[in-house]
């Protein structure tokens, strides 16, 4: 039987990181993601999920002091949440960390979060994350410490748009590289079906930054993002043709979900967008 989960590990912050921002990094971001959006396919300034880019080595690292390592093949990403305070440009120097600070046992596993947080050099606060990592099939039988906000949200109304989109057939392998994730399940399909799959999928992250240039592009208005959660519910296949219906849900605040035909492969979806530069 497993180890339970050690809550001595919450709340124990990383080793810093650091990140220096390249234009050609933004581009090469941008291309593999099919954002069509001029600024980013220019480098003048990111796609709002590359956010997770500098990151991305220090995703897993704040759960090695919480979750058993004999846990971490049943660990999947279910959600993500980011709170962006400015944009991140080309020059940017980029320091950031991380903690796991809760947990929570459920009958069909276990959900815990990850904060990360990025600053410049002079301190000044870029975005935050709340990753929710979920231990499939183990139930760690307690709640401890502070979990993810909730991004749920009403929706208003017929829908405000939907924007339909084509994953291409090489877009993992293009990704891989653009954002430093290169797992397995997202390049070679004899491991991915190992793991219980139909074969490779898209990163998650890959379909959520689909996502968000659906809604810069169609309800945006020319306003930055200054929030963007999803849950991921289900996974996505290259060659897949996606729908993002998004919804209002407040004063500059839409409730979205992306499908694939009848299939929802992110849903709870939450942006929140700003007027200031």
């Amino acid at each position: 039987m497993a180890e339970g989960f050690d809550p001595a590990g919450l709340d124990r912050w990383t080793d810093e990181s650091r990140f220096e921002v390249t234009r050609a990094r933004l581009v090469e971001y941008a291309e593999a993601t099919n954002d069509p959006i001029p600024a980013h396919r220019a480098g003048d300034v990111a796609s709002p999920v590359f956010a997770i880019v500098p990151v991305f080595q220090s995703l897993l690292e704040p759960a090695l002091e919480v979750v058993p390592t004999g846990l971490f093949g049943r660990v999947v990403h279910g959600e993500q949440d980011f709170r962006f305070h400015r944009p991140i440009r080309p020059g940017d120097k980029l320091v950031s960390r991380a903690k796991m600070t809760g947990y929570e046992g459920l009958p069909n596993g276990t959900r815990g979060t990850v904060y990360l947080e990025t600053r410049d050099e002079a301190g000044e606060s870029v975005n935050e994350q709340y990753v929710t990592l979920f231990v499939r099939g183990f139930d760690t039988g307690e709640t401890r410490g502070v979990l993810g906000p909730d991004h749920r949200s009403a929706r208003s109304g017929a829908p405000a748009a939907k924007v339909a989109q084509h994953v291409d057939d090489d877009q993992t392998f293009r990704y891989a590289p653009a954002a430093g994730d290169p797992m397995p399940i997202h390049l070679d399909a004899e491991v991915a079906r190992d793991a219980g799959l139909p074969g490779i999928i898209a990163h998650g992250l890959c379909t959520m930054a689909f996502a968000s240039w659906a809604l810069l592009t169609s309800v945006g208005e020319r306003r930055r993002l200054r929030r963007l959660a999803v849950r991921f519910a289900k996974p996505v296949l290259p060659g897949s043709d996606l729908d993002t219906t998004i919804w209002r849900a407040g004063d500059l605040a839409y409730a979205f979900e992306t499908a694939v035909g009848d299939t929802v492969v992110l849903k709870d979806g939450l942006a929140e967008f700003t007027d200031q530069e």
